[in-house]
């Protein structure tokens, strides 16, 4: 619903007093070329940024992908990358269709190209880090193990969005559509995923106890 809202603001040609103010308040008030903060952080910023390119999310993709087959969920390791394709394309589409210009009140850090809104780093990120730190976070027992899992997600998914402020390519109302979209759209696959025939087989509590049963008894019959 905040994505709409947000959208629909944008089509109308609309912008937001805050976009402007936070862009700002990250620069220099004697000269907006220059980000606050030490020398370094806008090296770390670019880093973190690079985190949500599209060549190190497929990379990402496809190690998660590799460990479910490990796991024997090969429905899943089979619908993993075909969902986050699908929402890498659905950014793109959305891109196109709302066309909004990049910032130009600050000097960008990093290159760019494409469209503003929403922010394909924000929204890819979240649909990537989200479903595979959802995934992986299944496949444990200990609850603080998922629980790290999952807020090392979470963490990602915003320190590259913010990163997209901070280096001046993006509106703060880019990232947060792409936070939006992202985290529904991984939600869904979740939530699809959940019920796929053979979600739930694979290497699990029950699997890995018979296992041990299993070669309990052999050795006892040896």
């Amino acid at each position: 619903m905040l994505f709409l809202k947000l959208g629909s603001e944008i089509l109308e040609g609309d912008s937001f007093a805050i976009d402007r103010y936070l862009l700002q308040c990250l620069r220099r008030s004697s000269d907006s070329a220059i980000p606050i903060g030490p020398a370094w952080l806008r090296s770390a910023m670019v880093d973190i940024s690079a985190l949500g390119g599209i060549n190190l999310l497929t990379l990402i993709t496809l190690l998660a992908s590799g460990y479910l087959l490990a796991a024997r969920k090969q429905v899943t390791a089979l619908f993993l990358p075909i969902s986050i394709a699908a929402g890498a394309a659905m950014s793109a589409l959305f891109k196109i269709e709302y066309a909004r210009p990049r910032p130009d009140i600050v000097k960008h850090l990093v290159e760019v190209s494409s469209a503003s809104f929403p922010s394909g780093h924000a929204m890819n990120s979240a649909i990537v880090y989200l479903t595979v730190g959802a995934l992986l976070a299944r496949a444990e027992q200990a609850p603080r193990v998922r629980i790290y899992i999952i807020s090392v997600a979470i963490c990602l998914t915003l320190a590259i969005g913010s990163s997209r402020i901070y280096l001046g390519v993006h509106w703060p109302s880019d990232v947060v559509a792409g936070w939006c979209v992202g985290a529904s759209w991984a939600a869904m696959a979740l939530l699809i995923a959940h019920r796929l025939p053979g979600a739930r087989a694979g290497v699990g509590p029950e699997s890995l106890s018979g296992s041990s049963v299993y070669l309990s008894n052999r050795d006892h019959e040896s």
